[in-house]
């Protein structure tokens, strides 16, 4: 299925933390375009085991997009009820470190005497003052590593999502594309008559200037230059038939399957540059017109194409 390379997704697992106490752990899984696969990861102490196994997965998954990994955790909200029931289950307060954190103050108070003491708030966030239920580190890499999962599957439905709307957006692009030259193409040959008349009238007086005039080497040289221009103005018969080729080759890869990004971007440069052929090999001003609405096109495609995998 083709892909948008920009998604979300997101999943949570709980991780028991000891003590009754119970962590709500989620991670979050965001995409966007890149040229590569460009995996990040920004994960708390707790989790930083599975980012293996992480990186593992999204290399199985995705081939191209900036992507990043999220996680963070918070203790339960039912951990004040095992609070009111355990006095620990919100940690342990280190004697030795609160004795030595107080030795500290008083020290402090003796080299300035105005200083405020430490309010208990500020005493229970020093470090190493409360130590803390972490649970064990198998159970956080594990609840990681199936929280990430559930949250790339999340990821990869909504890049499918989005690429079957830029499928459609496109795909809507090339049918406009493919009526312009249903309508231009079979005009050439018009176009070329008309040139070729007014043309031959240039000629016919340029000829009949020349019995009059004596620069008859300089006139010449103008047929010569007139001559050479129409040569290269009415051959575009192989600039539609590689347009044609190159539009079929867009609507073959958008309606496959995997990864088409890149395929896509490298046809969005040859239809440009048969677009630009035709605009400069126009013989009339209907199919500059057309040259010019098939830039914009490929144009407004160029920008879409950029989104895929």
């Amino acid at each position: 299925m083709i892909s948008s390379m920009t998604g979300y997704g997101s999943a949570s697992r709980q991780v028991s933390l000891g003590a009754g106490v119970v962590a709500d752990l989620q991670v979050e899984c965001r995409a966007v375009n890149s040229r590569f696969l460009d995996l990040g990861f920004r994960l708390p102490d707790e989790c930083r085991g599975a980012e293996p196994a992480l990186r593992e997965l999204a290399t199985q998954s995705l081939s191209r997009g900036k992507v990043e990994f999220r996680a963070a955790w918070r203790v339960n909200s039912a951990v004040a009820g095992a609070a009111k029931s355990n006095p620990h289950a919100l940690g342990a307060i280190s004697r030795d470190r609160l004795d030595a954190l107080y030795t500290l103050q008083e020290k402090a108070q003796e080299a300035f005497p105005k200083a405020q003491e430490l309010s208990i708030a500020e005493v229970l966030r020093w470090p190493g003052i409360v130590s803390e239920p972490r649970g064990e580190e198998d159970s956080w890499i594990t609840a990681t590593v199936e929280a990430g999962r559930a949250a790339l599957v999340a990821l990869m439905e909504s890049r499918h999502s989005e690429g079957r709307a830029l499928v459609a957006v496109l795909t809507s692009i090339t049918g406009k594309m493919h009526d312009i030259v249903k309508v231009i193409e079979p005009k050439v040959p018009e176009y070329v008559a008309q040139y070729q008349e007014k043309l031959t009238e240039r000629l016919a007086e340029a000829l009949a200037a020349q019995e009059q005039a004596k620069a008859g080497a300089e006139l010449m040289e103008r047929i010569r230059q007139e001559v050479v221009l129409y040569a290269v103005r009415i051959d575009v018969a192989e600039e539609f038939a590689r347009l044609k080729t190159h539009l079929q080759a867009v609507d073959t890869a958008l309606a496959g399957k995997g990864p088409v990004g890149k395929r896509l971007d490298f046809l969005m440069q040859e239809l440009n540059r048969e677009a630009n052929t035709l605009s400069s090999k126009s013989v009339s001003e209907e199919c500059t017109q057309a040259a010019l609405e098939l830039k914009l096109f490929i144009e407004q495609m160029r920008e879409q194409v950029q989104n895929l995998e």
